[in-house]
């Protein structure tokens, strides 16, 4: 082969023979030989078929030769040279190829083997040499020879070098992996559990290395790390559940939630998920971090696809809300209950046919109601009772009572009664609770009663109020229910049952507080009821067993009045007595009770006795001092009066006989007295009681001029004589007479004041007597209205004279014209008013029934018989089928008004002036009740009403005249008044001389 190389050194099959020429050497181990050979092919390059072959035996002759570097230069060269023709490692080769690259790997695995230092002589010659592509698979392959040789720590540390070197190179988590084998199979679980801490930690998705690569490309890391991240968690847990030192528990159980958690960061959507958040929530559970833990067991329950875990995280998520409430921090504790209230509701929700959903719902529906979410707490409770009709009789009791009471807090009161029905049919006669429960039934049915009571439906809340004595009768509020039932029924105003109820109440509770209370009731409903002598028995009793002043003093008088009313006068004086015995103050009270006394004296004619009572009530009032009131003075003057009117009469039954001198003595002794007791009820000044006296001291007057008059003559007078003695008897009496006079018309300014009551109009009614030329004038009515729609007036000097001129300053329409009014009652029909010379006609237009017709004529007839009562009752059948009427309403106005009924005459008339405004005889009317009424001022104004408008209708002129003269004391008004009149009505005469006189009056005023 040699002579063939020197012969042909330019032959194409010079390589080979070198080559060949190697391989002889090497077969012989003449190793310098054979790299001279190997060399000389190298030296003809990649052009060469054996240059591959040439690197590869190279490698070898020196490796045999221990020339571990220099070998490694040549098998570098050889990968160098597969790398740069586009030879990929990890594609399938022909299979000599495959060995030569895999021996190749093997070898240089071997060189660095003997060169010592392990994956360190690796890292260096690449650091001096340059590094390649490949040097994964150096790494990989050496690794592989210490594993073979079971020197477990180099190939671990081979694996580590090259993580260490390329931590982001796409085979560094590969290597990470082999490591974790390496550390396996040679038996060194310490070791196998750092280097699985050091590929979680290194590989975790949230690693810096996932930046550079895809994880879903390195399903196989993905797959370790799964693998490992479950392998710590549950190893470290392992570790937490057998430690006995705390620090080291400690240790454990963060590395084992850290792990957890790092493969629930990783792998949320895992089909293992659940189970590892099953786990994780049981190591925090088992280290009692409760709040943690049930909030990992909601998260297990459902935030994943239904899995066999569910419902027993979701079973264990409550549990361990309800043992982090047991040691929360009172600040804390609501919310933790609120937490644990919606896991309830939601495993509820989400596993109904749990064995323990009505046990976990109705403890939630406990929470709710303890935390005073009454809706949320009965709706709860309502759906364990609906939903799980077969659960634990507790269960279904503990959310019957819920639905009791949020009921009732809700005020739901219906509801909260059927619940404690159904709560106390499931509680046993001999439990504690049962009292309670029983009161809070009663009190649920009270409830109703005060809801109806407030609505005014007190029929109703009598009957749930007497409901509870049967429903609930041990109740401790079953008294106070059926109190309260009396009470509505009372407001129902059914006295009768309402004494029933106050009976029995006082007869089933006689200890109780409002024993007397309900007596006082059970008086009043026989009072209302009309049963006034049992209603007075009552109140007897309440004043005998009373210890109550103030009620006793009620009670007597109130029996006093209903006995009085009943008729039983003896009764009634009892009462009235005994009041004034026990109580002579205040003195108010006392006074009117002992007028009341009086009063029962003076109907039994027991005229001592009523005296007597009469005077005590004076002396006790004129002693009273700052306790007198104007009510007390009203009673005592009154009582002084009655006296003074005794002493009256007892003057005036003295009849001057003769011997004259000896019988004037005795009436002017007496007549003194009189005016000395009628003087001293001035001092009272109680207007009415001075009115009153000032009448009987006029009258006294009139009564001593009277007697003068009247008195006996002697019998030896006659002729001229007697004459005399008769003319000296009228001197005498004259003066007197004129003091009478004069009494009277002090009680007449008083009048005129506005002070009228009956002694004011009796004075004005003796004035009458003693001068009717000045004060015997009356008023004068239009009268009833005959025609129900038309009513015609004409000027009583039209009916002498013929047409009379219009009166000054009226405001009358043209002779003949007619005038429409539009009445204010839009119901009413219109009213036509037609005027002429003689007077005036007003037309209502109206549609009348036969039977209407009938009942108002007929009316009018009882009116023309002064017969009032039966007028009104027809009157008032005519105005309900014909209420626009206006002749009926005025006609109704005088039948009340001639009954003394003015409050009702004046309504009428004014309901006339709302159908017919202005019209005159309605105005005229009205004015002479509002007369009788006291109100003059406006009675001026309807008379002058009705004469704007009918200035000649006399009536309203001649009772204008009246008002002024009498009732004002305006002359002024009254003489012209007076003058107007006398021209509508020329032939009085009587109206002549009341000018006359008024006149008169005026000129003695302007004299000096």
């Amino acid at each position: 082969m040699e002579r063939l190389i020197r012969a042909n050194p330019s032959s194409s099959h010079v390589d080979e023979v070198q080559y060949r020429r190697g391989d002889y050497f090497f077969m012989r181990r003449r190793f310098r030989d054979a790299e001279s050979a190997y060399d000389a092919v190298i030296g003809l390059g990649p052009r060469s078929p054996y240059y591959e072959f040439a690197l590869y035996k190279f490698g070898w002759t020196l490796y045999k030769q221990e020339l571990y570097e220099e070998a490694l230069h040549k098998y570098m060269a050889l990968l160098d040279y597969k790398v740069s023709i586009g030879y990929d490692f990890d594609q399938t080769h022909e299979e000599d190829d495959e060995r030569r690259v895999a021996d190749t790997y093997r070898v240089i695995s071997l060189s660095f083997s003997n060169l010592g230092g392990g994956a360190d002589t690796v890292r260096e010659y690449f650091a001096k040499f340059g590094n390649r592509s490949y040097e994964d698979r150096v790494y990989n392959n050496l690794g592989d020879h210490y594993l073979a040789k079971l020197r477990y720590d180099d190939a671990a540390g081979t694996f580590k070098a090259f993580v260490a070197l390329y931590p982001f190179h796409r085979s560094a988590p590969k290597f990470s992996m082999r490591v974790i084998d390496t550390f396996t199979a040679g038996g060194f679980p310490k070791l196998v559990l750092e280097a699985k801490r050091d590929f979680a930690a290194t590989y975790g998705l949230q690693s810096p290395y996932w930046q550079h690569f895809k994880p879903e490309e390195s399903p196989e890391v993905l797959a370790s790390l799964k693998a490992n991240l479950t392998d710590l968690g549950n190893h470290y847990h392992a570790q937490y559940q057998s430690a006995q030192d705390a620090a080291e528990k400690t240790s454990n159980y963060r590395e084992a939630r850290r792990w957890y958690g790092e493969y629930l960061d990783s792998f949320p959507a895992d089909a293992d998920s659940p189970r590892m958040s099953y786990e994780l929530a049981g190591l925090l559970l088992e280290n009692k971090d409760f709040g943690e833990a049930a909030k990992q067991y909601e998260r297990t329950a459902y935030q994943y696809p239904t899995h066999p875990q569910s419902a027993a995280a979701g079973y264990a998520a409550v549990y361990a809300y309800r043992e982090q409430l047991k040691v929360a921090p009172d600040d804390t504790k609501e919310a933790v209950k609120r937490d644990a209230v919606a896991s309830s509701i939601k495993f509820a929700d989400t596993f109904p046919d749990h064995e323990s959903a009505a046990a976990i719902l109705g403890a939630a529906a406990d929470d709710l109601f303890e935390m005073k979410e009454y809706p949320a707490g009965v709706a709860t409770a309502q759906r364990v009772i609906d939903t799980y009709a077969g659960a634990e009789p507790a269960i279904r009791r503990s959310a019957w009572t819920v639905v009791a009471h949020g009921s009732f807090e809700l005020a739901d009161f219906p509801r909260a009664e059927k619940a404690y029905t159904q709560v106390l049919a499931a509680t046993p006669e001999d439990d504690a609770s049962r009292a309670g429960l029983v009161d809070n039934l009663a009190a649920s049915i009270y409830k109703q009663g005060e809801a109806a009571r407030d609505a005014k439906d007190y029929r109703a809340a009598a009957d749930d109020f007497l409901r509870i004595r049967s429903v609930a009768p041990a109740s401790a509020i079953r008294p106070a229910a059926e109190y309260d039932a009396g009470a509505a029924l009372m407001a129902l105003e059914d006295w009768t049952a309402a004494a029933g109820v106050f009976e029995a109440f006082r007869d089933a509770y006689p200890q109780h507080p409002l024993q007397r209370e309900a007596t006082r009731q059970i008086a009043l409903a026989y009072r209302e009821s009309g049963a006034l002598s049992r209603a007075a028995g009552e109140y007897d009793r309440l004043a005998s067993e009373s210890d109550d002043p103030a009620l006793r003093s009620e009670a007597l008088l109130a029996a006093g009045d209903l006995h009085a009313k009943s008729g039983d006068a003896d009764k009634a004086l009892d009462a009235y007595t005994r009041y004034v015995d026990a109580f002579p103050r205040p003195v108010e009270a006392a006074l009117e009770t002992r007028s009341k006394i009086a009063e029962i004296r003076n109907t039994a004619h027991d005229d001592a006795l009523y005296r007597q009572e009469l005077q005590e009530i004076v002396r006790i009032e004129a002693e009273a001092g700052g306790e007198r009131t104007p009510r007390t003075r009203t009673l005592a003057a009154r009582a002084a009066l009655v006296l003074a009117e005794q002493l009256e009469r007892d003057f005036a039954a003295v009849k001057l006989r003769q011997p004259f001198e000896t019988s004037l003595q005795e009436k002017k002794e007496r007549m003194d007295a009189v005016l000395a007791a009628l003087s001293h009820l001035t001092e009272y000044e109680i207007a009415e009681v001075t009115a009153a006296a000032t009448f009987y001291m006029g009258e006294t007057y009139h009564e001593f001029s009277r007697a003068l008059r009247e008195s006996e003559r002697p019998a030896d007078l006659k002729g001229a004589d007697l004459e005399e003695y008769e003319a000296t008897l009228d001197q005498e009496a004259f003066p007197v007479e004129q003091k009478a006079i004069g009494l009277h018309e002090k009680n007449l300014e008083l009048l005129r004041t506005g002070v009228l009551n009956p002694w004011t109009q009796k004075s004005l009614d003796e004035l009458a007597l003693l001068m009717p030329g000045r004060y015997a004038k009356r008023e004068e009515s239009g009268g009833v209205l005959g025609p129900i729609d038309v009513y015609t007036y004409r000027t009583p000097a039209s009916r002498v004279y013929g047409p009379t001129q219009p009166v000054a300053g009226a405001a009358a329409s043209a002779p003949g014209k007619t005038m429409t009014e539009k009445p204010a009652d839009r119901r009413a029909l219109r009213v036509e008013v037609a005027r002429d010379a003689e007077g005036f006609t007003i037309t209502q237009r109206v549609r009348v029934s036969s039977d209407a017709r009938s009942d108002y004529e007929a009316a009018v007839r009882e009116l023309a018989a002064a017969r009032s009562e039966p007028a009104i009752a027809l009157l008032n059948k005519v105005i309900e089928r014909a209420p626009t009427w206006t002749a009926a309403h005025i006609d109704l106005g005088i039948a009340y008004a001639r009954a003394g009924d003015l409050d009702r005459a004046e309504a009428s008339l004014r309901r006339a002036l709302e159908l017919t405004p202005r019209h005159p005889a309605a105005l005229d009317e009205l004015g002479m009740v509002q007369r009788r009424k006291g109100q003059f001022a406006d009675a001026r104004a309807s008379y002058e009403a009705a004469l704007a408008s009918f200035p000649e209708y006399h009536y309203a002129r001649g009772n204008l005249a009246i008002l002024c003269d009498l009732y004002t004391g305006d002359q002024a008004c009254a003489l012209e008044q007076y003058d107007a009149y006398s021209r509508l009505v020329p032939d009085d005469p009587e109206v002549v001389k009341w000018i006359a006189d008024l006149r008169n009056r005026g000129t003695q005023q302007e004299k000096p």
